[in-house]
Parts: C-alpha cells; sequence; structure tokens
C-alpha cells in the first residue's frame, strides 16, 4: 500500500513539476519572443502582435474547453454579465499593449523589474475601488517595491522614458484588471475561472484590437507581408509567439489549481528573477550594480509584501 502510495506522489510531483516547467517557458518564451520581434527584427507593431496573441488565445480556449472538455463549459448568463467580461477584457488589452509597447524601448530586465511592482498598484487600487485596507505592515512592506523600481530607473543604462510610462501603464492596468475583476465577478452566479474567461474575452479583444491596429499602425499588413517574404522563419516566430501567449495562461490557470496560492506567488517572483538573467545573457543588454541592486529591493519588497499580507490577513 505504501509503494503505491509513494509511486503516486511521484506522479503527482513530476507532474505539476511538468507544470511549472511549462509555465516557467511560456512566459519568458513569450516575452523573449516579444522583445526580439519587436526590437530586434524590425516587427514594430506591438497592437497587431497583441491582436495575433489574442487570436490564438481565442481559437486554442475554443479547442481546449469544447473539444478538449478540459474544464466544463460556463456560459455567460445575462447582457449585463457580458459587458463586465467586455470591459475586463479592454482593461487587459490596455495592459498587454501597454507592455509590448514599452519592449520596443526598454530591456527586458529592466521591464521585469517594473512589472514586479504590480502588488503596488493592486493595493492601491483595492484601496480606492472596494475602500479594502490591509494591515500597516502590508503596507510598509511596499515600500522597498516602490524604492527599488526608483533605484534601478537611476541605474539602468537603456531608460527610456516613454517606454517606462508604457510599462508603468501596462503594470497599473494589469493589477486594475484583477481588482475590477473581483469586483465585477464577483457573484457566485457570475464567476468564471480563467480558462473560460479567457474564451470569452479574447475574441471581444481581437474586435477592439483590429480597428486599432489598421488606424495607428496603417501598413502593418503591408510590412509584415514583406518580412515574411524576406524572412522565412517570420510565420513560424508569429504563430509560436502567439502559440506561447495562450500556453502561459493555460499554465498559470493548472499551475494555480494543482498548487497553493502561496506557491504560485513564491514562484511567480522566481520567474521574474530567470527571465531577468536569461534576457541578459541573450540580448546582452548593459546592466549596472545600481540597477540589479534596485530590481532586488523590489522582489524583496514583493516576497515581504507577500508574507505580510499572508501573515495579518
Amino acid at each position: 500500500m505504501s509503494s503505491l502510495s509513494s509511486s503516486s506522489s511521484k506522479k503527482q510531483a513530476l507532474f505539476i513539476t511538468s507544470l511549472i516547467i511549462l509555465w516557467y517557458s511560456s512566459n519568458i518564451g513569450v516575452l523573449l519572443l516579444n522583445k526580439y520581434l519587436l526590437s530586434n527584427y524590425g516587427f514594430r507593431f506591438p497592437i497587431f502582435l497583441t491582436m495575433c496573441h489574442m487570436s490564438a488565445c481565442a481559437i486554442l480556449s475554443y479547442l481546449s474547453i469544447v473539444f478538449f472538455k478540459m474544464v466544463p463549459l460556463q456560459p455567460i448568463k445575462s447582457r449585463p454579465q457580458f459587458f463586465k467580461i467586455a470591459t475586463l477584457s479592454v482593461v487587459f488589452c490596455g495592459s498587454v499593449v501597454g507592455g509590448n509597447i514599452s519592449l520596443r524601448y526598454l530591456p527586458v530586465s529592466f521591464n521585469q523589474a517594473v512589472g514586479a511592482t504590480t502588488p503596488f498598484f493592486t493595493a492601491v487600487f483595492a484601496y480606492l475601488m472596494t475602500f479594502k485596507r490591509e494591515a500597516w505592515v502590508t503596507y510598509a512592506a511596499l515600500v522597498p517595491v516602490v524604492a527599488g523600481v526608483v533605484i534601478a530607473s537611476g541605474g539602468e543604462p537603456g531608460f527610456h522614458l516613454y517606454g517606462f510610462i508604457m510599462c508603468i501603464s501596462a503594470t497599473a492596468a494589469r493589477a486594475f484588471k484583477s481588482v475590477l475583476q473581483g469586483i465585477l465577478l464577483s457573484s457566485e452566479g457570475e464567476k468564471l475561472n480563467s480558462m473560460n474567461l479567457m474564451l470569452y474575452m479574447s475574441p471581444i479583444a481581437v474586435l477592439v484590437l483590429l480597428p486599432a491596429a489598421l488606424v495607428m499602425e496603417p501598413n502593418v499588413l503591408e510590412v509584415t507581408l514583406s518580412l515574411g517574404r524576406q524572412h522565412k522563419y517570420m510565420w513560424v516566430l508569429l504563430v509560436l509567439n502567439s502559440t506561447m501567449a495562450y500556453s502561459a495562461n493555460l499554465s498559470n490557470f493548472l499551475v494555480t489549481k494543482h498548487t497553493s496560492a502561496l506557491t504560485l506567488q513564491v514562484l511567480g517572483n522566481a520567474k521574474g528573477a530567470v527571465a531577468v538573467v536569461i534576457s541578459i545573457f541573450i540580448f546582452r543588454n548593459p546592466v549596472t550594480f545600481v540597477g540589479i541592486a534596485g530590481y532586488t529591493m523590489t522582489v524583496a519588497g514583493v516576497v515581504a509584501y507577500g508574507e505580510a499580507k499572508r501573515r495579518f490577513r
């Protein structure tokens, strides 16, 4: 009996490890490919790239839920619920587009440092929108989160003001979306798991992004076709990048389902650090001691914030 239990626990551990590897590789892979396409490859269309991501998410979400039955289909039950999902979709679009725009101007390492301040914006929006207060120790832990980014900004050789503003905006929009989601889909009848939410949000996002891309990136189709003719792997990179964007969402859902919230938080903090190290090796962007110290302070602050929140809940 004990040998069967041991074998089962080993299989479970192997399964969870595989999920974490998939989550890490998908998240870091899509981030690095975004940077390569937008900054190094000459594909300077962040809105169109985000639309490709959302198109892949729409198609693959439908296949995963309707055909492969990975999770039960949760139908939209009312018009108000649909409008709530549409609102979340627009905010989500803004966060992804802002993040992609920032990658045109900022190194991945600095982009991740700024992105690590998400808990700060989440706490601010939670207080402003729901009047939810945390213990003073929890708020105190956010001080090094912000201070670390200020220090990292001062020590970043590749600092670009517009890219920084876009990155901060994307981070704030991501936090706003998570708080808004908790408010809009809080009733039991309206709650959706992340896979079903992605199923409904993605097509709406495509409908929002398509006219935006045609207006703000008018030569996108011409340049994309031209790049496709010049570089035979162009379409492979674009399809791979879009597929990995869905894989990042799917693996995030599966890791959340099979581990605890605390494990997910710890893994998320480590994922950012791994992405920074890999990006520095690949893109060879210069880093300074001040920049590394600032990013380290931010990550330490995020860890302290999560621990304080858990203890003083």
